[in-house]
């Protein structure tokens, strides 16, 4: 259904640049959430991510209907190759902290206040109303550029209003992968440096398992296998098809 992507760095092998651990988690449609790679990549590269997708699918994974990511993998460029028909959600805790980066912290507050409304909003309409709020705010502050920032990958940030509104919680940020990565730090920080890469992710992919065993499960699954089946969602809101569909679809 859904899969969160993510990258952690760990001190491994021979080179003095920290490892890229590639890692996917998955919302399967019985509301479960599963680890379902831990893999070496180069700098979380287009061609690392696109590997590992490869691999999902051979190991029998079906297109999932969103991928969930920030802004800086290079998922967004093996995503169309391996699986042409998932959606792309970018994580909003990202983007937004990439924002309040590029202003002064007189004004992190204030702008703070502003941008959390964005994703928070009711609609997609209202999420572009907040946006425009926002540019609006940002011009007159003489920030104009960041304001303006904020319309690339738009598109790609509102993917989640296509979805019901109950599992937008799930999908406006890669948090359910990132918060296991606590643990993980834990244990790769106390290893110092492991001398071989094959062992850190060997360390990454237990210690995952483990925590897997406590993950919260996706709300409303009865809700997953409509979502499955294609069922559009508009704002949340599930859409009845009209009576002309309806009898195409019988009659097909």
């Amino acid at each position: 259904m859904f899969l969160w992507v993510d990258g952690i760095y760990v001190k491994a092998g021979l080179e003095k640049d920290k490892a890229a651990m590639l890692v996917v988690l998955a919302g399967l449609r019985d509301g479960r959430k599963v680890i379902l790679a831990v893999e070496s990549g180069h700098r979380e590269s287009t061609e690392g991510w696109r590997t590992v997708l490869r691999d999902l699918q051979r190991r029998g994974l079906r297109a999932p209907r969103v991928v969930i990511g920030d802004g800086h993998l290079g998922i967004w460029g093996a995503r169309p190759a391996v699986f042409p028909t998932a959606a792309e959600q970018r994580c909003w805790n990202h983007r937004l902290l990439n924002l309040l980066d590029k202003l002064p912290k007189r004004l992190h507050a204030e702008a703070k206040s502003l941008l959390t409304k964005i994703p928070y909003a009711d609609t997609r309409e209202g999420a572009e109303r907040q946006r425009r709020a926002f540019q609006t705010w940002a011009t007159k502050r003489g920030v104009a550029a960041v304001g303006q920032a904020l319309d690339q990958d738009w598109a790609r940030l509102v993917t989640f209003y296509q979805f019901p509104k109950v599992h937008w919680k799930h999908l406006r940020t890669t948090n359910p992968i990132e918060s296991p990565f606590a643990a993980v730090r834990l244990r790769t920080t106390a290893a110092k440096r492991f001398k071989r890469v094959e062992n850190a992710t060997a360390v990454i992919w237990k210690t995952l398992l483990v925590a897997e065993q406590t993950f919260r499960r996706l709300d409303a699954p009865e809700l997953l296998a409509e979502v499955a089946e294609g069922v559009t969602y508009v704002n949340g809101v599930r859409v009845k098809p009209s009576p002309a569909t309806t009898d195409e679809k019988a009659a097909a």
